[in-house]
């Protein structure tokens, strides 16, 4: 149980009451944290919609961002993220085993050399983001263009967030997360 009651859906403005329940439905099942954030009606609508237009709009692919994402939540430990995000990677192609030992980039099979690329930047982010070489930032620009470069550490960024926020307030898993319902 969170360490704050959930607000649900009906209890906000139209506008509001849609944008929860797409990023509690559509966006990935994120019903138990939406509960929460909708204490701060600014952080619903900003922060979620944000979230969903990345997805829709953005330029680094969801590949790429999930391995960010699944490495920052198992550098973090946060058992909410990864079990969100980890099935993302299953679908662009990671096996489970794959994605478990995603922080063992270096000499991991089932990643490409951009992959772990991401993966070390994702590292780097968030262990020591003020000491990111020169060299580090060049390897991302022959793959990634300045937005792209942008984008992901913007993820990379907010998941650290999120990771700290969901840990902070107890969310739980939603119950029927791995059961298909």
């Amino acid at each position: 149980m969170s360490r704050v009651s959930d607000i649900g859906p009906e209890s906000l403005p139209d506008d509001l009451r849609t944008l929860y329940r797409r990023y509690a439905t559509d966006y990935g099942r994120f019903g138990n944290q939406v509960a929460i954030l909708a204490h701060v009606r600014p952080a619903l609508r900003h922060l979620t919609a944000m979230l969903m237009e990345l997805r829709g709009d953005g330029t680094v692919s969801r590949r790429h961002i999930e391995l960010a994402v699944v490495a920052v939540s198992k550098l973090n430990a946060c058992d909410y993220c990864v079990a969100h995000h980890a099935p993302a990677l299953v679908v662009e192609g990671l096996s489970p085993a794959a994605v478990e030992h995603v922080l063992d980039y270096r000499d991991h099979p089932d990643l490409d050399a951009i992959d772990r690329l991401v993966v070390e930047y994702a590292i780097a982010v968030t262990e020591s983001p003020r000491r990111i070489s020169d060299r580090l930032f060049e390897r991302l620009r022959r793959h990634f263009d300045e937005a792209q470069i942008v984008e992901l550490t913007l993820r990379i960024a907010l998941c650290g967030f999120f990771n700290r926020f969901n840990d902070a307030m107890q969310i739980e898993q939603e119950q029927d997360l791995h059961t298909g319902a």
